[in-house]
């Protein structure tokens, strides 16, 4: 299957001279995690959810609001793009040896869609997929983060660990999920509310249980990738904990999904 049969043709765009407080608006009003940045209408960047918490929470930038911020200043200037014609298993690979979360597709120079993880997650259904496990294809080294860690530490350990959500585990039980997308609303919320001569030293007091999702939605080891794809697209969550005998055991996400399809196209 070609790449254009599965891409989004509905391309919400930034301008790179907006300010992220406009990027901010247009990702809650259209629900999705990162727009493509451009200038003159050409294709200049991207910019996502994981972009804005990455920057705000960092020192360099921990004082300003990000209605100053310009979008040209937190995208990702090199932007991979796929032609059209590519073959799906071809994007896949792609976009896990550069670890992106979507590419734009092209038609020569002009931008005609864009693909993202959870569109191959439609495809992870029926009966190929009725046959596999969670288990088969889950992630078992898991990364996960105590209620009462600092929402700064959060953010380092998504850093380092390149991942956009943690599993919050308080003595051994799952408690609940934190995202890239909280820690977004968090630093967004907190510059907000605290003036600014006392952010430095409050940012520290922000706990993970403070912003996290609690009573997260789990799966088990049994259960079928195609189970498992239908919760993803109905929540619209990235991951899901894998939970055994009331203990997490691992992680499925997206980027499992998009691995196993890219391994059925080979």
């Amino acid at each position: 299957m070609q790449i254009k049969n599965l891409m989004s043709e509905d391309i919400i765009t930034v301008d790179k001279d907006q300010n992220l407080t406009d990027a901010l608006k247009l990702l809650r009003k259209h629900n999705v995690s990162r727009l493509p940045v451009t200038n003159n209408k050409e294709l200049v960047g991207i910019i996502s959810e994981r972009d804005i918490a990455d920057k705000l929470g960092s020192s360099k930038y921990e004082n300003m609001p990000a209605s100053r911020l310009h979008i040209s200043s937190v995208m990702v200037k090199d932007v991979i793009t796929v032609p059209q014609t590519m073959q799906l298993g071809e994007v896949a690979k792609i976009m896990l040896e550069k670890g992106i979360g979507s590419v734009p597709v092209m038609n020569e120079d002009k931008m005609v869609g864009i693909v993202s993880k959870a569109d191959f997650v439609t495809l992870a259904v029926g009966i190929a997929f009725d046959k596999i496990t969670v288990k088969e294809i889950m992630s078992k080294e898991l990364i996960s983060i105590s209620p009462t860690e600092r929402i700064i530490h959060a953010r380092r350990k998504m850093l380092e660990s390149h991942v956009g959500r943690l599993p919050v585990v308080d003595d051994g039980e799952l408690v609940g999920m934190i995202t890239s997308k909280d820690l977004m609303r968090a630093f967004i919320e907190f510059r907000k509310s605290v003036p600014e001569k006392y952010q430095k030293s409050q940012i520290k007091d922000l706990l993970v249980e403070d912003i996290m999702s609690g009573n997260p939605t789990f799966v088990s080891k049994e259960m079928s990738i195609t189970e498992v794809s239908n919760i993803i697209m109905e929540t619209g969550f990235n991951g899901l904990p894998v939970v055994e005998d009331g203990e997490v055991v691992g992680i499925i996400t997206q980027t499992d999904i998009l691995r196993l399809i890219e391994k059925l196209e080979s």
